[in-house]
């Protein structure tokens, strides 16, 4: 009976019931059907107290400055100077979808709006130029998968605040494993446009000095993330001052500098904001409180002891949770997956000595590899839905993107050096 609850998760996720709504339901029947000696008002007051949570703050700060940022055209920008670097390349309109990506990670911080983004500005470019529907689709959804690993990804938060892991530290982890997965995409995108005869978007090197003119026009938004950064680590100001700082630079740069940002998008980055935001607020408290459900219940701990009886090898038991993650995100949307297996696997992998930054981007990669997977990958849905793509000719596509991102994951997953290498610089050796 004890493990009802989380059996009842997966019963109404499959029946369609959004997973916050899984979550709490399940918790909720727990405690007030399975295990009455804990008031059901506790439960309550454990849902309510969830919100006050000071780096919850930094969630909507980040969403609203990224929804600005949409606004202000910086996305012109930044596609611009991925034009520059990229456009000469084979595949050059894929090869810039993806750098596009990581440029924007720092911006939007999620895979469902960049993936819906680009499937709109892209993807119909990227046909007239003679790209096929599918592939321009399936580069669009694998290169999505990029943006929540570069800060300010707001996975990278929610994480960190399962994990009571800092912040500053997953944000900084996220940089080169994100550089490593773009690598991974282009090398992809050049050889199968050389197979296929895709064409440069332009026809030589941009020089040093159109580089350094787009550079200069892009500066603000590359400094982006960076600022971030530089602020968390010299202490200036925490997680979610940094989210209100965020929203003020944004706000700045798309009225004063890029002269973009007008009134007319007051009541659209607001309603953005609030409906983003909201969702993912409402699984985050919904989490807690079935987190308590867990540890009422001691199951950390009893899935930590049945684990670790089936081998000690902490790289066997990465490989055991990494089959397990990818098989979930098969069947559950990526965010649902690491909200529901990252507090039981946590304690796991710390017993064996993985540090909990690292395994926070093993997490969060492998569930954007989930993204693009049947039958319930969302950014497949995403940019199909969009692009008008069928899914039977988006999965052929996609594959040789994910065994990109695949191998991206196991160089992620046994190499920490990737991964801890920048927090490790600039905030010491945890």
């Amino acid at each position: 009976m004890a493990y009802l609850p989380i059996i009842l998760v997966f019963i109404l996720y499959f029946s369609s019931i959004p997973i916050a709504y899984a979550l709490f339901g399940s918790s909720l029947f727990y405690f007030a059907v399975i295990d009455t000696s804990s008031p059901v008002d506790l439960i309550l007051q454990k849902f309510v107290t969830s919100t006050q949570s000071f780096p919850l703050l930094a969630i909507p700060f980040f969403v609203m400055a990224g929804s600005i940022m949409n606004y202000a055209g910086i996305s012109k920008k930044l596609m611009q100077f991925a034009d520059v670097l990229t456009g000469h390349m084979a595949g050059g309109m894929a090869q810039v979808n993806v750098l596009l990506s990581l440029l924007m990670g720092g911006v939007s911080g999620s895979a469902n709006a960049d993936a819906a983004m680009q499937s709109k500005m892209l993807v119909p470019e990227m046909e007239k130029r003679g790209y096929d529907r599918a592939f321009s689709t399936a580069i669009t959804a694998a290169s999505s998968a990029v943006t929540p690993v570069i800060p300010p990804g707001i996975n990278l938060i929610i994480y960190a605040l399962i994990a009571n892991a800092s912040v500053g530290r997953m944000f900084a982890a996220g940089y080169v494993p994100g550089l490593i997965m773009t690598i991974s995409l282009m090398v992809t995108v050049s050889i199968i446009s050389k197979r296929r005869g895709y064409q440069p978007v332009r026809e030589t090197r941009a020089g040093g000095k159109e580089v350094f003119h787009q550079l200069r026009e892009s500066i603000w938004a590359l400094l982006f993330p960076f600022g971030i950064i530089a602020g968390l680590r010299i202490g200036m100001f925490t997680p979610s001052e940094a989210g209100a700082i965020a929203v003020l630079y944004c706000i700045i740069v798309g009225k004063f500098i890029y002269k973009e940002l007008g009134k007319e998008h007051i009541i659209p980055v607001l309603r953005e904001t609030i409906f983003g935001t909201s969702g993912v607020v409402l699984i985050i408290v919904s989490a807690s409180v079935f987190g308590y459900y867990l540890n009422w219940e001691r199951i950390p701990q009893a899935m930590a002891s049945g684990l670790l009886t089936i081998t000690q090898n902490k790289y066997l038991m990465l490989m055991i949770i990494n089959v397990l993650f990818l098989v979930m995100g098969m069947f559950l949307e990526g965010g649902a997956a690491m909200i529901i297996l990252a507090p039981l696997l946590v304690p796991v992998v710390t017993q064996l000595g993985v540090d909990v930054i690292h395994f926070g981007l093993i997490c969060i990669v492998n569930i954007m590899i989930g993204g693009l997977t049947p039958p319930f990958g969302s950014m497949m849905f995403t940019c199909c839905s969009i692009t008008r793509c069928s899914l039977q000719d988006f999965v052929k596509e996609v594959i040789p993107f994910i065994v990109a991102l695949l191998i991206s994951l196991i160089l992620v997953t046994y190499i920490p050096i990737i991964t801890l290498i920048v927090p490790n610089l600039l905030y010491g050796v945890a």
